[in-house]
């Protein structure tokens, strides 16, 4: 009888983990996840999903760029990912005379294909545990500090134990705020070529008014090309360099989706903050993400006249303008979605009880907080007594950590507003980057013209290069000026204008533009008449020098307090979840995501609520159909090439149409995707390639903290709309030879 009633306890105490929910380690699959998988209509073992010794789905996965994912879809490294995950390079690679951006591009042959100046992929090939290992080495009377260099000793010893003498890179990651440990060995091919991209018309349709909103007509994808030496080996851009013969690439499946259907997703996440505290929630919406999209909106609003007005400028600036454009919707969707889902409170509620069973007698398998008749049962089975000792452990977690951002919520505020001018202005940062240039200038009595030109020029062209000045000044006054005026505590120097101009002095925006209009740096031409006759004060005396490095000095600095309090509060955040997970033993955890290779299952799934702006029949899928609706002729966001529209009316949608007669263009999932799953290949349960994931949508923001089983979706373009663009309408089919079509 006790043993059923023990039995009967661990079930209820079970906290069980929704089935869409989680993003998974491969290597974990098989104990966690594969039964669950199979009922839902998996038919690949997790040997077909990951192995070290043969050939399976995680050979054709790669990390492309650093942030994003791509898949291999050919045998002859045929690369495809997101259009926006691309975008940078293919800005790059553009011109006035011949701009890929808004024109597309497609290359007939190998030799065709384009290489931008700096472009990886990160091939995964194996991981291991070595939590053990590394927290033998570690006790709970260290500092964190004593504890960070015990830890980053042996990873070094790690990472030097499987780099195979440089062949591979090796990163040993803490998981659970450092309460576990795997290593993740990689190969890394810097050889990559653009092969084709649809123009921004198709590839970023619906831009940013559509940007993280339900339904989308988007044919968010790019195709590239892994290169390497004639042995297969990862080798600099040369061009006898060879598309590299790679083990395994995904195949693409035609036959279509329906609503139900098994799919998973394999990716890169880039960061998930599921145990972020109460108080982390309410600082990031109170004090940080306000001030993160005020200042994101500032930037853009000051880059955006000038990128309309002239085209190159556009080109030279639309990727740095899309990424500040991305987060800023972003973090605007979370701090709405965070206030109407109430996660703090929610969270607030779980730490409570945290607390009452860190101060509680009762440990194991239940719950300090459950009723007093299981309470009583579990006494009775003898259950373990929590010692003093461990309530000293885990009893003080939440105080620690809610002091911490208590304390910082002001800065928190402070240091985004600085944030935005860093990440808005190449203007600010421009002298830190020329520090080691003007000092090896003043270190020399006479350079000769020819040494000037060969070397000193074009680092001079380097540093500009791209630079648009007038849209640069802008950008510079206007987040400092907001930076200046909304930060609690702004540098001094800007504090004294604020002073000054309550006594009649010029205002924060007038101070800034005599301050460039009085620097050095302020164009290329002065900067190049300043460095013919170089002079070390009057250089660190430019008032544009002296305000960049004030910045950067106040953004660099840690108080010993602030330093203090960021020791205690990690000390404080790792404790917490060893303590919940203790609290819960019984429960299935996945590990934040961090950029690691992972991977997450559900079913194509329609959101609950229905849209009249979607044209299909049901609001998991939309079609063609519905692009044609958003069409709005010469609008930056709305328009469309002539030849889609053509195609569409004609009905030419060749193999690709819906068996309805429709041509799809994006379909839901109800999959636990982030940033950095951009570019991820979606699988059916064959392990064949149905969509590739590009989005999430708004009324998901907070996914990143908390997961939404109602309202979460990844947004994924149909492969069949991406075949269709790539054959019908820029003509080529070779591109789709190449791949393995499951029909």
């Amino acid at each position: 009888m006790k043993k059923l009633l023990i039995l009967f306890l661990l079930v209820l105490f079970v906290v069980p983990i929704k089935a869409n929910e989680g993003m998974w380690f491969l290597m974990h699959i098989e104990r966690l996840n594969y039964v669950d998988m199979q009922k839902m209509g998996l038919q690949l073992t997790p040997e077909e999903i990951y192995s070290v010794n043969n050939n399976s789905l995680k050979d054709a996965i790669v990390q492309f760029g650093g942030g994003c994912t791509a898949e291999i879809i050919s045998k002859n490294g045929l690369v495809l990912t997101n259009h926006h995950c691309g975008y940078g390079q293919i800005a790059e690679l553009s011109s006035e005379e011949n701009d890929y951006l808004t024109n597309g591009f497609w290359a007939k042959n190998y030799g065709e294909e384009l290489k931008p100046a700096n472009l990886s992929v990160r091939f995964f090939v194996r991981m291991d545990d070595v939590t053990e290992r590394i927290l033998a080495l570690v006790n709970d009377e260290m500092s964190e500090l004593e504890r960070e260099k015990v830890i980053n000793q042996e990873i070094a010893k790690i990472q030097k134990e499987n780099d195979e003498g440089g062949k591979y890179t090796v990163s040993v990651r803490p998981f659970y705020s450092g309460n576990e440990y795997y290593y993740f060995v990689y190969q890394d091919y810097t050889d990559v070529r653009l092969v084709g991209t649809p123009p921004n018309s198709i590839g970023k349709f619906g831009g940013d008014t559509d940007n993280w909103e339900w339904p989308r007509h988007t044919g968010d994808f790019a195709l590239f090309r892994v290169y390497g030496d004639q042995d297969g080996n990862p080798a600099k851009y040369a061009e006898d360099n060879v598309p590299l013969q790679v083990p395994y690439h995904l195949p693409v499946s035609t036959k279509g989706i329906q609503e139900d259907d098994f799919a998973m997703i394999l990716g890169y996440p880039g960061r998930t903050n599921r145990w972020m505290p109460a108080a982390g929630i309410d600082q990031n919406v109170n004090y940080a993400y306000p001030a993160w999209v005020e200042g994101s909106k500032t930037a853009m609003d000051a880059m955006k006249p000038h990128m309309d007005a002239n085209q190159k400028v556009k080109l030279d600036y639309a990727s740095k303008y899309a990424g500040i454009a991305n987060y800023w919707k972003n973090r605007q969707g979370m701090i709405d979605a965070l206030k109407q889902h109430k996660t703090a409170q929610s969270k607030r509620k779980d730490e409570e009880k945290f607390v009452k069973w860190a101060n509680s007698n009762i440990q194991g398998s239940g719950d300090a907080y459950a009723s007093e008749e299981a309470q009583a049962a579990l006494k009775a089975s003898k259950q373990s007594i929590t010692s003093k000792r461990e309530q000293e452990k885990y009893g003080n977690v939440m105080e620690v950590i809610n002091n911490y951002f208590s304390k910082t919520n002001v800065k928190s505020k402070d240091d985004n507003y600085l944030i935005s001018v860093l990440r808005g202005s190449n203007l600010i940062l421009l002298p830190n980057r020329l520090n080691n240039l003007v000092g090896t200038l003043v270190n020399e009595e006479i350079i000769p013209a020819e040494t000037f030109q060969q070397k000193i020029q074009p680092e001079i062209d380097q540093y500009f290069d791209g630079l648009f000045m007038p849209l640069e000044q802008d950008v510079l006054i206007e987040t400092v000026n907001l930076y200046a005026l909304k930060a609690s505590n702004p540098v001094s120097s800007l504090q004294e204008v604020k002073e000054n101009y309550k006594r009649g002095g010029p205002s924060v925006k007038e101070y800034l533009k005599e301050l460039l209009n009085n620097s050095v740096l302020s164009s290329k031409e002065n900067f190049e008449k300043f460095v013919k006759s170089p002079n070390e004060e009057v250089y660190k005396n430019d008032p544009l020098v002296k305000l960049s490095q004030e910045l950067l000095t106040e953004y660099r600095f840690k108080s010993e307090e602030l330093k203090e309090l960021e020791e205690q509060y990690q000390k404080a955040y790792r404790l917490m979840i060893q303590g919940m997970r203790e609290m819960h033993p019984d429960k299935v955890y996945y590990p934040d995501a961090n950029s690691t290779l992972r991977l997450s299952y559900g079913k194509v799934r329609a959101l609950p609520m229905g849209d009249k702006k979607n044209d299909a029949k049901k609001n998991y899928y939309t079609t063609l159909k519905g692009t044609v609706a958003k069409y709005q002729p010469g609008d930056d966001e709305f328009d469309m090439p002539q030849k889609l529209i053509d195609l569409y009316n004609a009905k030419d949608f060749g193999p690709y149409a819906d068996k309805a007669g429709h041509m799809p263009v994006n379909f839901l999932t109800d999959h636990d995707i982030t940033g950095g799953n951009s570019g991820s290949p979606v699988l059916n349960g064959k392990g064949e390639l149905i969509g590739l994931a590009f989005d999430g949508n708004i009324e998901a923001m907070a996914g990143d903290v908390i997961f939404d089983d109602e309202l979460q979706r990844a947004i994924n373009v149909d492969v069949r709309y991406i075949l269709f663009i790539i054959d019908k309408y820029a003509g080529a089919k070779h591109l789709v030879d190449e791949m393995t079509i499951r029909k």
